[in-house]
């Protein structure tokens, strides 16, 4: 049976198949590269590290700089890649959704729309500014990373942001339409 937070340790091998990082690297290149589709808490990140330090799956390699802290480096060993590879090539999961916007406005009945239509009118003006993020990111990374054989497949999942972003754009204005139109009825 695979344990649970499994997928913290693909997440983190995946990470440091770019490079050898430290628990403070990983944790400052998630919210750049993973962290606009998965999440890792840094409670898990540093347990995670070391029992993939004990199952063999990383080495690590201290350095100590003088007056600067302790540094532990971490890069993936052979087994490291092996279980990285076999966990790329299998079938991925469908995780479940959990949306606390559409959970609040299916039940937007309770409260009348003006409620709905703060919540969406939020979630559009946080969509427009994620679309610009992704934008910049990619301006950014074919810029600082042109050359990495990795570009193509980093810009793949930028791009399904980026096409989710639209839609739920998209999504925002037809049903602050809709919502227009129910005040209207419940007015007339």
């Amino acid at each position: 049976m695979e344990r649970k937070d499994s997928n913290t340790v693909n997440a983190l091998l995946g990470l440091l198949s770019i490079c050898p990082m430290s628990g403070y690297d990983i944790r400052q290149v998630i919210p750049f590269s993973i962290g606009h589709f998965w999440s890792e808490s840094y409670g898990q990140i540093y347990p995670a590290l070391k029992r993939m330090t004990a199952e063999g799956l990383i080495s690590k390699k201290t350095k100590r700089d003088k007056g600067k802290p302790v540094r532990h480096e971490y890069s993936l060993t052979e087994a490291g890649r092996d279980r990285l590879r076999a966990w790329l090539e299998s079938p991925a999961q469908r995780s479940p959704i959990r949306n606390e916007l559409l959970l609040k406005l299916f039940f937007g009945g309770q409260v009348g729309t003006e409620a709905s239509r703060r919540h969406i009118e939020a979630a559009l003006a946080a969509e427009e500014k994620t679309l610009q993020v992704y934008e910049a990111t990619e301006q950014q990374i074919r810029r600082e990373q042109a050359n990495d054989p990795q570009l193509p497949y980093w810009l793949m999942t930028l791009n399904l942001g980026r096409h989710c972003s639209r839609a739920t754009i998209a999504w925002c204005r037809e049903t602050l339409m809709e919502l227009d139109r129910l005040a209207e009825l419940n007015r007339q």
